[in-house]
């Protein structure tokens, strides 16, 4: 049980980077696709229909990049751990997705980085 324990605290304190690296691992090597296992462990934790009524997990979307196209694609490649040319990918392509299945607070804390940065934000 204390193993569990352990494990399931270097889990929660992957930085971003690290989480993108493991998503990436599970998908390659093992074929999980890492938005299938969230939901698979989120679900079954839930506590029947009043989890059912509030949202627990949240998409940021990139509407648009605004008029500060070059601090948002600096923003996005600081915010998701992907490479210059891949967050410049995500901000010419919006809208996209800039994370999903994220908490609340995380979900709102990105918006409002993004937002200050000029961006265009969606929660979802």
């Amino acid at each position: 049980m204390a193993e569990l324990k352990d494990f399931a605290e270097q889990l929660v304190n992957l930085t971003v980077k690290e989480v993108n690296e493991l998503a990436n691992i599970l998908k390659e090597e093992y074929g999980i696709e890492p938005a299938a296992a969230a939901v698979a462990v989120a679900g079954p934790a839930g506590g029947g229909e009043a989890a059912a009524e509030e949202k627990s997990e949240f998409d940021v979307i990139l509407k648009a990049a605004g008029g500060s196209k070059l601090a948002v694609v600096k923003l996005v490649k600081e915010l998701t751990g992907l490479g210059l040319k891949e967050a410049k990918g995500i901000v010419d392509s919006a809208p996209a997705p800039i994370k999903e299945g994220i908490s609340k607070d995380e979900a709102e804390g990105l918006k409002k980085s993004l937002e200050e940065a000029g961006a265009e934000v969606e929660l979802k």
